[in-house]
């Protein structure tokens, strides 16, 4: 339970992050264009665009740019090509990072990435040594001071949620990735707003850092998180207090 409190956190601060960067349409962008290159343009029988459409309108994308990312993706609208890349890697004290990709350069991507790492203190990992450490899962926040948590578990489990967690007054839901869009369905026809819904890497456990490891730990995450390329970063540190709430 601790751990998925803490998870959520941390991806609040880094939706708080990416918005202020005015990075996250791009983000969002590169994301519903990959789906629809993958699975084709049409949400209704491409369960990933939908997800990715779906936490688009959660972030206030205007929907002509949600239609453009399908064509871009599709070919219809522009030539740029994102291909996925998925980086393991260690911060400093052995935490664990997941770092997504996407990006139309992967020679850029692997460069700046090695980069950052080197620079941070950090280096890549063996193949799946992180990726284990991590489970794919539906995560579905929304706040608890304008919703009865009762009431969001009743539409949660109705959907085929997994577990429900209430931290510092943020509710969280979780869900197979299998679940995700019924569940997301059941909270919202419910009459309910989310902060935030996704599915995500979520670990397993974390690692306890202390002050000076922790504040190492968020700049490296931070850099990575400032790259174009880079679309996703996730790790297992439990990071002191003081440096969640900076």
């Amino acid at each position: 339970m601790s751990g998925h409190s803490k998870w959520a956190t941390i991806k609040h601060k880094k939706g708080a992050a990416d918005a202020k960067r005015g990075q996250i349409f791009t983000k969002l962008i590169k994301e519903i264009s990959i789906a629809a290159r993958m699975g084709g343009g049409d949400p209704d029988s491409n369960a990933r665009l939908r997800t990715a459409i779906l936490k688009a309108r959660g972030a206030n994308m205007p929907k002509d740019n949600i239609d453009r990312s399908i064509k871009k993706g599709t070919g219809e609208f522009g030539d740029a090509v994102y291909e996925e890349l998925v980086y393991e890697a260690y911060a400093p004290g052995g935490v664990a990072v997941l770092i997504e990709v996407l990006t139309d350069n992967k020679n850029r991507a692997a460069a700046e990435v090695r980069n950052i790492l080197t620079r941070s203190g950090g280096s890549l990992a063996t193949s799946n040594a992180v990726l284990r450490l991590f489970a794919r899962k539906g995560v579905i926040s929304l706040d608890g001071e304008k919703y009865a948590e009762d009431k969001v578990m009743e539409l949660a489990l109705e959907g085929g949620a997994d577990d429900i967690v209430n931290e510092n007054g943020e509710i969280v839901v979780y869900t197979t990735p299998e679940a995700f869009e019924s569940v997301l369905n059941a909270i919202t026809e419910g009459g309910m707003e989310t902060d935030g819904a996704e599915i995500s890497m979520v670990p397993e456990s974390y690692v306890a850092t202390d002050k000076d490891s922790g504040a190492k730990i968020q700049k490296l995450i931070d850099k990575l998180e400032e790259s174009d390329d880079v679309q996703n970063v996730y790790h297992n540190a439990e990071l002191p207090d003081q440096e969640e709430e900076e």
